[in-house]
């Protein structure tokens, strides 16, 4: 049998679920996960193998307007998504009842790359509604296969990475056999204690910080890691330490148990808090944070 492999880029709206699925088809948490929009910044290689295919999913931020350089920098990442794709899998959900009007849909139109309709949370609806949004975006999307599924719940994960496998192309494969995705540990440091940060913290504080690993010095039995908060404005910086430094100890303890799960060792977690004012409309401050 012919080995299959290929680009499988996700995209779609914010919250309706992309990373959750992304996690599922890979069986690892590569991308984090929360309530709020715009989890997700980077463009987050996953990579699945199997005897006889390999599938590199890319996990993308939320398809949105940008109003600062940052988003423009997310929304750049969406762009490449749409040109080096063997397959597009966009994601909605039950909450939205029919195809957006945006460019980006009308971009993924107009090309000739296959596309993947996921409708996800399904569980939230029942059978009549269902079927009406399948129908929307069958006459949106009459060629493209639309696989209803639930993420959280594991239903019908199976069947879309099968409808996946199949729709490969023949190619060997693009990475190792035994590699997981493109991103460093560092990366993966840094996105876990952004993760915390975005769940304890409200209003625009977690939008406003960005995670930088200074030093990550990994030992037989422990794992050293430095980590630098950069926040925004000088307000936001006794926000993100708490009273007594309480809030910066909860979400380092919080990251620091994760951590020893993602890389299976002790970790030892130091935090600092420094103010960048305004880091997300600087272009030098983006690129040295991965963005450009």
């Amino acid at each position: 049998m012919a080995h299959r492999a290929g680009f499988v880029n996700i995209l779609g709206n914010p919250n309706v679920g992309k990373s959750t699925i992304m996690n599922k088809l890979v069986g690892e948490k590569l991308s984090i996960i929360t309530s709020k929009v715009q989890t997700t910044r980077h463009r987050i290689m996953g990579i699945v193998n199997g005897e006889d295919f390999q599938i590199v999913y890319s996990d993308t931020p939320g398809i949105l307007k940008p109003r600062y350089k940052l988003q423009e920098a997310m929304m750049s990442f969406v762009d490449t998504a749409l040109i080096d794709a063997d397959l597009i899998l966009y994601v909605t959900d039950v909450t939205e009842t029919g195809p957006p009007n945006n460019e980006y849909v009308d971009k993924i139109k107009s090309s000739a790359i296959p596309v993947i309709i996921a409708i996800n949370k399904v569980d939230l609806t029942n059978q009549q509604e269902l079927d009406k949004i399948v129908d929307v975006w069958h006459n949106s999307f009459p060629s493209a296969p639309i696989i209803p599924l639930s993420a959280t719940n594991n239903f019908n994960i199976d069947t879309l990475l099968k409808l996946v496998t199949d729709k490969l192309p023949e190619s060997p494969p693009y990475f190792p056999k035994e590699q997981l995705s493109d991103k460093h540990e560092r990366f993966f440091a840094s996105e876990i204690l952004r993760e915390k940060i975005l769940l304890n913290y409200r209003k625009e504080v977690p939008y406003s910080v960005e995670v930088e690993i200074e030093s990550f010095k990994e030992e037989k039995n422990i794992i050293n890691i430095r980590a630098l908060i950069h926040v925004a404005r000088e307000s936001q910086k006794g926000i993100m330490i708490g009273h007594k430094g309480s809030m910066l100890k909860k979400v380092g303890s919080e990251a620091r148990v994760e951590m020893e799960s993602f890389f299976g060792k002790k970790v030892f977690l130091e935090l600092y808090v420094k103010v960048s004012k305004e880091w997300r409309d600087k272009p030098q401050m983006l690129k040295k944070f991965g963005y450009q």
